[in-house]
């Protein structure tokens, strides 16, 4: 079956304390900016039972960084949820300068899904996939 992502888009402008030694927008901070927008598609989209019965947890990430960002500069945040096995999915996660176009980062993360009480993984039903689809 062939499958249409959704992309989720956020908007924001670094901020001083997004900023590192010198003064553009630090690794870690783009680390939490993945797992941020993640979360904040996945409230978006998931019902109040999914969101009770299954949580996320990363495994892996693997981030590609393209070009700095500086104080005040505007930032788009795109994500989407691309392969998905019996209990993971990858989410990429592309972050540009919104004014110019340029791309700041590419990120892939290897989700797993588990289940909420007993903390082991479940698997990723065809339900569960279409939440992320337009």
């Amino acid at each position: 079956m062939e499958s249409n992502p959704e992309i989720y888009e956020k908007h924001i402008s670094v901020e001083k304390d997004h900023l590192d030694d010198q003064n553009h927008v630090n690794n870690v901070q783009y680390v939490q900016w993945i797992q941020d927008v993640a979360q904040e598609h996945w409230e978006k989209r998931a019902s109040s039972e999914q969101k009770s019965k299954m949580i996320w947890v990363v495994v892996k990430h693997e981030i590609d960084y393209k070009k700095e960002a500086f104080m005040g500069d505007p930032i788009s945040l795109q994500t989407y949820v691309g392969e998905t096995t019996h209990v993971t999915s990858v989410r990429h996660v592309i972050i540009k300068n919104s004014e110019t176009g340029k791309v700041l980062v590419e990120a892939k993360t290897t989700w797993c899904l588990l289940d909420s009480e007993t903390k082991r993984p479940i698997k990723i039903s065809e339900d569960l996939k279409s939440v992320f689809e337009q």
